[in-house]
């Protein structure tokens, strides 16, 4: 009977880290062996505190370290990585950042179940076919609006009939600033582009400053706003929601669990609900999700802005949905998330995104390319080492 033997994180990261919102700067891979199988995942988190959360000593009953509810259990179908990750939860409940250190462990469980019984992770979750995508080229807003206007037209030519533009200035001044930037990225992806506004959750609660900006996205005929507010600050999603007329809101990323993502659905008054696959639990969570925003009417889409390993894996659990078709794509990833597998998912010739037939996650982690950006970590307590950074 296949057994996990072995749960392994890799610290990955620049040489530098900037302080701007790029997830991509740094990773945290988890590597999963049954045996001679191995599979791969990634987390969506700090890579340190995540790792923490694996081996971290028991505080008590509802505060277990990760890999105690992982290490030894069986693996012998889809069933058994749902009750894992049940076994996580109910163990290590009050440990905060369990969702997002199991997030990558899961991945890594369905992609060696996928590779062991020669199925893409998509189909293993039920689906019978893979729907391709409309890729969005997700990207920062620049300082100028001149600067926004480029990367529009670069994209663009690149071929991308969707962008999204999100973080840097935009809300955090005037509605007349804002105006500008998304006006430019208008200009810069064309008439006929789809365009999309991610304010990062920059007003937090603040209803009347994100009403201020409506105007201006309405003129620029943006799809949707994306986290004008903290994810959870329900009553202020939908008190926007209510006169945001055309203008429909996304939100979801932050959600770490299943029933926050619920409650965005049910109660934010979102149009478009963005999970992360590494935030949320994993995959199975993720799947059960897209199943409940199809049930309650909204758009299911994927969050991924780092590598594509964890691009694949979030677009497994919607990958069978033929109407939800629009996935967050990354554009702007830093040299050690492209560096992390050997395969890229690449838009084809009609500018679709095709996932992976391949079975698991169908790509393969390149652990020369990512040797350079590997950070040596070890976790000692009282004398006794936790955690030392194993080999590759």
């Amino acid at each position: 009977m296949p057994r996990i033997d072995s749960v392994d994180l890799f610290y990955l990261k620049m040489p530098e880290i900037e302080d701007i919102g790029d997830g991509s700067q740094d990773a945290l891979l988890v590597r999963v062996r049954c045996g001679d199988e191995v599979g791969w995942g990634e987390c969506e988190a700090a890579p340190l505190v995540s790792i923490a959360a694996l081996v971290c000593p028991m505080s008590h009953s509802a505060c277990h370290p990760v890999q105690d509810s992982v290490l030894g259990e069986r693996l012998d179908s889809v069933a058994d990585i749902a009750r894992i990750g049940d076994r996580v939860r109910a163990r290590s409940l009050d440990l905060l950042q369990a969702d997002h250190t199991l997030s990558g462990i899961d991945m890594a469980l369905w992609d060696l179940l996928g590779r062991r019984l020669g199925e893409p992770v998509w189909r293993l979750l039920g689906y019978k076919r893979a729907f391709a995508k409309l890729p969005y080229a997700s990207q920062l807003f620049a300082a100028t609006p001149e600067e926004t206007l480029a990367k529009g037209r670069k994209v663009r030519a690149q071929g991308y009939r969707a962008a999204k533009f999100g973080w840097g200035p935009f809300g955090a001044g005037s509605p007349a600033a804002d105006r500008d930037q998304v006006m430019a990225a208008r200009e810069g992806l064309g008439e006929d582009g789809i365009l999309l506004v991610d304010a990062g959750t920059v007003w937090v609660e603040n209803v009347e400053r994100a009403r201020a900006t409506l105007p201006a996205l309405r003129e620029s005929r943006a799809l949707w706003l994306e986290e004008p507010f903290v994810s959870g600050a329900l009553d202020a999603y939908r008190a926007l929601a209510a006169g945001a007329g055309g203008l429909r809101l996304a939100g979801g990323e932050g959600a770490h669990d299943f029933w926050l993502a619920k409650a965005m659905i049910d109660h934010a008054a979102i149009g478009f609900v963005q999970i992360d696959a590494g935030r949320i639990g994993g995959i199975g969570v993720a799947k059960r999700v897209a199943d409940y925003a199809v049930a309650k009417g909204v758009t299911y889409v994927n969050h991924t802005f780092t590598s594509h390993l964890a691009l694949s894996a979030s677009l497994q659990p919607f990958a069978g949905l033929e109407g939800h078709e629009i996935a967050e794509y990354p554009v702007e990833a830093r040299s050690v998330a492209r560096a992390i597998t050997r395969e890229h998912l690449v838009p084809d010739a009609d500018g679709l995104l095709r996932v992976p037939e391949a079975p698991g996650l169908g790509v393969t982690v390149d652990t020369e390319a990512i040797r350079p950006y590997l950070q040596e970590v070890e976790i000692t307590v009282g004398g006794q080492t936790l955690y030392r950074t194993p080999a590759l």
